[in-house]
């Protein structure tokens, strides 16, 4: 399916397959979350290749949950106060948590090419008091884990993914957001997937997994298992497990609807990195006429969330021109993400951090830098609007 209406940044890929799972909870009458988020669950963890998933009502959530659990872990937790290392450039929701939660974050330059860490400089940023890396697989690329994995060797330091841009890149063959203790995905409209709203967690942590049960729920042991890693063991009296609250939790609990959509959205997902990935093939052929803008270089087996662009520092048109063309020729585009988030008031006025060198790449990013959309079908016929676009401001 293509939208004849220029080149969108996102577009449905339902069919009548998620309008029918979306009939079937309304004809149910069991809309608050159930065996549908739960069916959901197990089919994403099983495609991702994980022990357990999770599913919350956002991306920022899955964010959120998972920090928040990595406090109460017995074994590996994060203490207030300890130090989180974090890519420059990233969504506002990947620090968030990291904040809400006492944590101290380390900012780190990206690398130019790939948009993630600037591996020499991460390797550089650990010091005797990092406890914890945040990598974050940007516009679908993944993390050259066998450099960070090294980076790490044998000290004792947390990996954790936010891999809400990258569902379906792999590394190696494995999936990205399965390489730390835990990852987060997003299954926002915009996103490879689409539940309306939606977020998960995957790990093969049971404590954490268990942690996560009881958090998405008011902190309640209602839906952990009557063994478990939080309390042990649940009593056998439903009553008397109704209300009994043991953490500090939240409600970040699913629509049924978004797990019966889930279900179907997962099932296409080799279709759509496959089309995603057919598309970034045209897409880096064609930008091979343009040298005055740098695209992003893949790792391992990108998703391609969207097509990255930095105008680069030697050519005679600025990012403005750039955008300016493609409202001419409707071609929709962001930045890209946040920009260099260190940047914001957010951080400086209210965020316990320090950054670790210059920032120098992510200003790039920030200053020069947008996306456009990719999609799970041929964009044959946006190709035109794109090349004529660029050739309006550097042909």
């Amino acid at each position: 399916m293509s939208d004849n209406a220029g080149f969108p940044l996102a577009t449905t890929s339902w069919d009548a397959a998620e309008y029918a799972a979306i009939d079937r909870v309304v004809r149910s009458g069991m809309f608050s979350m159930g065996a549908e988020v739960a069916k959901f669950e197990k089919d994403f963890a099983r495609a991702m290749g994980a022990k357990h998933a999770i599913m919350v009502n956002s991306g920022s959530s899955a964010n959120l949950i998972m920090v928040a659990a990595l406090r109460y872990h017995k074994m590996r937790n994060l203490p207030a106060g300890a130090e989180v290392i974090v890519p420059a450039v990233s969504w506002s929701t990947t620090y968030y948590p990291l904040h809400q939660y006492g944590l101290r974050m380390k900012f780190v330059d990206i690398d130019p090419a790939t948009m993630n860490f600037d591996l020499d400089a991460l390797a550089q940023a650990i010091g005797p008091e990092t406890r914890a890396i945040m990598a974050v697989n940007l516009l679908g690329n993944p993390n050259d884990f066998d450099r960070i994995t090294a980076i790490i060797g044998d000290r004792d330091i947390l990996l954790f993914e936010d891999n809400c841009e990258s569902l379906g890149a792999t590394f190696h063959g494995r999936q990205a957001g399965t390489f730390g203790i835990a990852g987060s995905y997003s299954s926002f409209f915009s996103h490879h997937i689409a539940t309306m709203e939606g977020g998960l967690v995957v790990t093969d942590d049971e404590e954490l997994y268990h942690i996560m049960l009881s958090l998405r729920s008011h902190g309640w042991t209602r839906h952990l298992p009557k063994f478990n890693r939080v309390t042990g063991e649940k009593s056998d009296d439903p009553f008397e497990e109704s209300f009994k609250f043991v953490l500090p939790g939240y409600n970040l609990r699913p629509l049924e609807m978004s797990g019966a959509i889930g279900q179907e959205q997962i099932a296409k997902l080799p279709m759509i990195v496959s089309e995603r990935r057919k598309n970034a093939e045209s897409f880096r052929a064609l930008m091979q006429g343009y040298p005055q803008i740098r695209i992003q270089q893949e790792t391992g087996e990108s998703s391609w969330f969207g097509f990255a662009m930095v105008v680069q520092p030697d050519a005679d048109f600025s990012r403005a021109d750039l955008i300016a063309a493609f409202g001419r020729h409707g071609i929709e585009c962001r930045p890209v993400v946040a920009g260099n988030f260190a940047k914001n008031e957010v951080v400086t006025r209210h965020m316990d951090h320090v950054i670790h060198g210059e920032l120098r790449n992510a200003d790039e990013v920030d200053a020069n830098g947008l996306f456009i959309g990719n999609h799970h079908y041929p964009l044959d016929d946006k190709w035109p609007l794109l090349r004529a676009a660029l050739d309006e401001v550097a042909g």
